[in-house]
């Protein structure tokens, strides 16, 4: 990178997506690889460059481009210009076709399988070297730490080229790239992982071939066939099984081969990387850094900046931009449709990356984003062209969609993204919409749905990957910026959305009943406050003449913005902070006990109905079954949402200007709420789910019970040694008037627990095992397993965390835990003396021996 910052290699990481953090852009390069020399080599003696004509023959097919390509007769060669040598190249090798089912690791044409940044540089004695670059550290070249980083970190030559031919007038070099591209090359293959998770072994050169290579002005499109073999004992292509016992190898790999179609993009960066925008954890942007070095330092600085496309106002526009004024990028973002999409899906594709267009104008550009049909007509454009942004359609049984983005890890510029969407997402929209809204919206009331109501639901999803490819991370915390009345609200709720953003997981709105009369408006997620917002931080104009003061004044809007309007507020889940409860997935509102409770009632008016709505002809109850395996998922939700408030830690970025706390106790009265909450729809055996109609269909008794299970999970999890350990730390530094104590919650949870000691009731089969499970927990608390006994728990960021820490006898909740089991057993024991039900009896007499042994286990 001439006259800028020092770029410096080191191996990678793979590839960049949106669903995960793409920290290392410029991945699966082989650590200190050196290769052969690729082109002709006679008798072991280096070649020497020959006259341009007798390479370049008359029979050399020509085109030109950011490299000149030359085919002559089966052989292709480069013609790269001095001026191109040391430039930086992104390369991204696609997946063109791949075997049946993916290419048994979920694989579908479209999706990247490797990505790197090379660049080409003249080599000594008649060579050109390809180097690959990972941009870790950097420095100034006036600085004189510029020399100590310079020497600490070479790029790896992956590749060496003799040099075929100059060009007629010397400006250019031309070398044979013929084996390297159809070979197994990893650069510009898929790297080393990929192909032991397939069971690949060697290339097989007879059955690899260069479909084209084709130039234009900033890219070379390579398109390659490689075979490789494969043994079928390892392969993960099988074997698999066969009805009636035996095992089969599939047909992708039956020969002890697989082909795969690749298309490998050599993408120029800009000569000038794009002004990076510093990144503020306020705002979730998916981020860049390398680690900056400069001789004024007294510590090294990590700059971090976000990732986002270059969207520039015309030059005759700028001052107008600056003042306010909305006007027109000069290059657009364009998203192309996969012609192998079903035609009714299209529109609804489309309008789900238009949507973003209001959002752009809070940045000040109209008509900055765009989705369009693939002109199927148009030979001039190839969907693996890495100048173009496409959404991928792929025939996939995959319940999903994803959006990543490729980006110059010199700026964090995205270049181009080809969203993924699998066929089967329509299931999964449709699963959750129907478990959440059919109480209040008869469309949803069918195992098909009509093609607008799935056409919405397409749409949302859309604008959803699409934000992660503008750069957006997940906003798990925006649904807790919207108050729980508001959800029933019909005219503010169809007015705002049931959530400021649509980059969070608020699927739809399940507080919404029958008698609010709310329309679809109401109940489907939109772009909101948040998103807006965002697109005016990562793509508005910030004042500033230098870094320092663009930060600063970046700073001081997202500050203001977030006092002005507490629905733009960024939720910490993705930042290593699991234990705020405002940000959380699937959930909504700021109180998830009174969103649940609502939440159960329309599962449990949505329950009696489903039989009538799941019913269709010659169905084996696999319907019903679905079904209802979902609604006691929505349950589970709603039970883990109200859990997170049980130990709740808020977390809430703060500048040391403002000098406000960053941590605080989720209140005591909503701590106790959600207890009393998990008492009375969980604890208290839920009988309503337990539809023995529907369970004599699909679970053969001695099976998991899924209410026993649900039971279990949310058991373990309040009664977990980290959250019982932050409880007490929460004590000692917010005080005993504010924070739930661990003793008090455990106290109030087993007085809940062993109700039946007080009345002498019969206790039923799912409270006898809930008990003995409370039991076994808390010796677990007391005898820890010795592998847990020391267990930390460490933040994303590195630190360990200070509540995760296992209990030793030392602790308060080792303490706490053994009183409680003594107070029990003495409650038990004369409980067992007077219990009438047999069951009862035998189970209390057993669960007294247990804490007896948990008391005194020698």
């Amino acid at each position: 990178m001439k006259q800028q910052l020092l770029v410096v290699a080191l191996l990678a990481g793979s590839l960049a997506t949106a669903q995960q953090r793409d920290s290392v852009p410029n991945g699966g390069a082989a650590r200190g690889a050196l290769s052969a020399a690729f082109g002709q080599v006679a008798g072991g003696a280096r070649q020497t460059p020959r006259p341009y004509r007798e390479v370049i023959t008359d029979k050399a097919v020509s085109k030109k481009g950011m490299f000149t390509v030359h085919k002559v007769e089966d052989r292709y060669y480069f013609e790269i210009g001095n001026a191109m040598l040391g430039r930086e190249i992104l390369a991204v090798t696609r997946y063109i076709k791949v075997p049946a089912n993916g290419g048994g690791r979920g694989a579908y044409g479209g999706e990247i399988a490797n990505q790197q940044t090379l660049a080409f540089e003249k080599g000594p004695s008649n060579n050109v070297f390809l180097r690959v670059i990972t941009l870790v550290n950097a420095a100034d070249p006036k600085d004189d730490i510029y020399k100590a980083v310079s020497n600490s970190n070479l790029n790896a030559i992956t590749a060496a080229f003799p040099i075929a031919a100059f060009s007629k007038d010397s400006s250019a070099v031309v070398i044979e790239v013929t084996d390297f591209f159809k070979g197994d090359n990893q650069v510009v293959s898929i790297n080393s992982g990929v192909k032991r998770s397939l069971g690949l072994a060697q290339i097989a050169s007879d059955r690899s071939f260069i479909q084209k290579l084709t130039p234009y002005p900033i890219n070379v499109e390579i398109r390659t066939v490689k075979t490789f073999t494969a043994s079928p004992a390892v392969s993960s292509f099988g074997p698999v099984s066969i009805p009636g016992g035996g095992t089969s190898v599939p047909a992708a790999n039956a020969a002890g081969a697989v082909t795969l179609e690749l298309n490998t993009s050599l993408l120029l960066l800009p000569e000038k990387a794009m002004t990076p925008r510093i990144a503020d954890k306020r705002v979730g942007f998916f981020t860049e850094d390398y680690v900056l070095f400069s001789d004024d330092q007294q510590k090294v600085e990590n700059k971090e900046f976000a990732v986002r496309w270059r969207l520039e106002p015309k030059d005759e526009d700028l001052e107008k931009w600056k003042r306010g004024e909305l006007v027109e990028p000069k290059k657009p973002i364009i998203y192309y449709i996969d012609p192998a999409t079903p035609k009714q899906w299209r529109k609804h594709l489309i309008l789900g990356v238009n949507d973003w267009q209001k959002a752009f104008e809070k940045a000040g550009f109209k008509n900055a984003i765009m989705g369009k049909e693939w002109p199927e007509n148009d030979t001039t454009m190839s969907m693996e062209d890495a100048r173009f942004s496409v959404i991928r359609y792929f025939a996939s049984s995959t319940e999903n969609a994803y959006g990543p983005n490729v980006h110059d890890p010199r700026s964090g510029e995205i270049l181009e993204s080809h969203i993924g969407w699998y066929h089967n997402v329509m299931k999964l929209v449709h699963d959750w919409y129907m478990v959440q809204t059919a109480a209040v919206d008869p469309r949803a009331r069918k195992m098909k749905f009509d093609d607008d109501l799935m056409g919405d639901l397409i749409r949302f999803v859309s604008s959803h990957e699409v934000g992660h490819t503008l750069g957006l991370r997940h906003n798990m915390g925006s649904s807790s910026k919207t108050p729980v009345a508001k959800l029933r609200d019909k005219t503010w709720v169809e007015a705002n959305g049931h959530t400021a953003s649509i980059m969070d997981y608020a699927r739809f709105n399940y507080v919404a009943q029958p008698e609010d009369n709310i329309s679809k408006e109401g109940l489907y997620p939109r772009i909101g406050d948040y998103d807006q917002w965002a697109m005016k931080w990562g793509y508005g104009h910030i004042p500033g003449n230098s870094e320092e003061e663009v930060k600063k004044n970046s700073s001081k809007l997202i500050t203001e913005t977030l006092k002005a309007n507490p629905r733009t507020w960024f939720g910490t889940y993705e930042s290593g902070n699991q234990s705020d409860p405002r940000s959380q997935s699937e959930d909504l509102s700021d109180n998830a006990v009174v969103a649940s409770d609502y939440g159960v009632k329309n599962l449990q008016r949505i329950l009696v109905k489903l039989p009538e709505w799941t019913k269709e002809d010659a169905d084996l109850n696999d319907n019903i079954e679905e079904m209802y395996g979902q609604l006691l998922g929505q349950f589970r939700r709603y039970v883990g949402h109200v859990s997170r408030n049980i130990g709740g830690v808020y977390e809430t970025f703060k500048t040391a200007e403002q000098d406000e706390p960053v941590y605080e106790i989720t209140p005591k009265t909503m701590q106790r709420d959600a207890l009393g909450f998990l008492n009375r729809q969980l604890f208290q055996t839920p009988k309503w789910l337990i539809d023995k109609k529907i369970l004599d269909k699909i679970n053969p008794p001695g099976t998991v019970d899924p209410i026993a299970s649900a039971q279990e999970s949310a058991l373990a999890g309040i009664l977990s040694g980290d959250r019982l350990n932050r409880m007490q730390y929460c004590v000692e530094r917010f005080g005993a008037d504010k924070a739930y104590s661990a003793l008090d919650m455990l106290g109030e949870l087993q007085a809940d627990l062993f109700s039946e000691l007080r009345s002498n009731k019969t206790i039923d089969g799912y409270r006898r095992m809930l008990q003995k499970s409370y039991v076994d927990k808390l010796n677990n608390l007391i005898n820890p397993p010795a592998t847990t006994a020391s267990m930390t728990i460490i933040f994303s960021s590195g630190r360990p965390n200070p509540y995760a820490t296992g209990l030793t006898n030392r602790s308060d909740v080792y303490s706490i835990a053994r009183a409680q089991l003594v107070q029990l057993r003495s409650q038990v024991s004369a409980a067992a003396a007077s219990a009438t039900d047999r069951m009862s009896k035998i189970h209390l007499q057993d669960l007294s021996e247990k804490i007896k042994k948990a008391l005194d286990p020698k």
